[in-house]
């Protein structure tokens, strides 16, 4: 038999406890990741990706293949549709130059995007610092980060992006004849990149060629009109940034042929992917893209007559 004394002691303990529980359990969700950056070396060049966020897309409508088919591709990687989606851009030191390889959506995209700014400052650099922008292509959530209140977000930067998506979106007689629902295609590289204009900060790129050294354009219409990829190299070592060649890593390595309705001509898209796809298996180098779950590097590598994506393992720069 406890004792009476002991009893209460006991109790007050038990209530104590409950009570410590309780305040425990109450602790609020955090609802936030760690700021969105990841950093890696690629030779003499430190390669810093930054997150702008994520976008549900819902692919089962999206991709040119039965929906149900994207589903089960989805379910085999445990995922579904609509589908979280990364927004990646690449920031590259050269160690002569700070180079940015897309800008993220900003506020165009919604209120899931627009973090790139604030990863660009928590990974160690400020936006004064960016001496180059290279656009993969004119879509809002690679050219939204450019601007904000028609003011250029890197005031000291250079503005490079291929001349036939400049001729296509920038041009107010496309956006003039465009449907009402389509006007949206070009407003956002309008306010994106025409402060750039007005700067004298534009510069058009007409053909491949080495932007700055180690860093080079190659042209790949299909997404867009004037569609690039960029290829980085350094000491030996490469990555090539495919941009949007790809959007759905559990369908498309297993299928490079299916387009997606982003795309403005998906036959020479998908041959541009396959392409793609072979030479970096071939090849064995790190290839990055904007869709790619963040921190979207990795390799490619051959499954039969299909490819199979290998994420990057994480590394501490040294």
């Amino acid at each position: 038999m406890i004792p009476f004394k002991l009893r209460g002691s006991l109790a007050l303990f038990a209530a104590m406890a409950a009570a410590t529980t309780l305040a425990q359990a109450a602790a609020p969700m955090a609802k936030f990741q760690a700021p969105g950056f990841y950093r890696t070396t690629l030779g003499d060049f430190e390669v810093t990706v930054l997150n702008d966020g994520t976008l549900d897309l819902p692919v089962n409508k999206l991709l040119k293949q039965p929906a149900q088919k994207t589903d089960a591709a989805l379910a085999r990687v445990f995922e579904h549709s609509p589908l979280q989606t990364s927004v990646n851009a690449f920031l590259i030191n050269t160690g002569s130059k700070l180079v940015l390889i897309d800008t993220g959506a900003a506020s165009l995209f919604g209120p899931t995007l627009g973090q790139l700014l604030g990863n660009l400052k928590a990974s160690g650099y400020k936006p004064e610092q960016v001496d180059e922008i290279y656009i993969s292509h004119m879509h809002g959530d690679h050219v939204g980060g450019l601007a904000a209140n028609e003011q250029r977000v890197f005031p000291n930067a250079v503005v490079r992006a291929g001349k036939l998506d400049a001729d296509y979106y920038l041009s107010q007689a496309n956006l003039e004849k465009a449907p009402a629902d389509a006007k949206d295609n070009f407003l956002g590289p309008m306010v994106s990149i025409n402060p750039y204009v007005k700067a004298g900060k534009f510069q058009p790129i007409v053909a491949n060629t080495e932007l700055v050294p180690g860093v080079r354009s190659y042209f790949n219409g299909g997404h867009t009109p004037g569609h690039i990829t960029y290829v980085v190299e350094s000491k030996g070592q490469k990555l090539v940034l495919l941009g949007d060649l790809l959007h759905v890593e559990a369908v498309q390595f297993a299928n490079p042929g299916v387009g997606i309705q982003f795309d403005t001509d998906s036959k020479i898209a998908i041959a541009e992917r396959k392409e793609a796809f072979a030479a970096a298996a071939k090849g064995g180098y790190l290839i990055g893209a904007t869709h790619l779950a963040f921190p979207g590097l990795g390799h490619v590598r051959t499954a039969g007559k299909a490819y199979q994506f290998v994420p990057v393992n994480y590394v501490q720069p040294r």
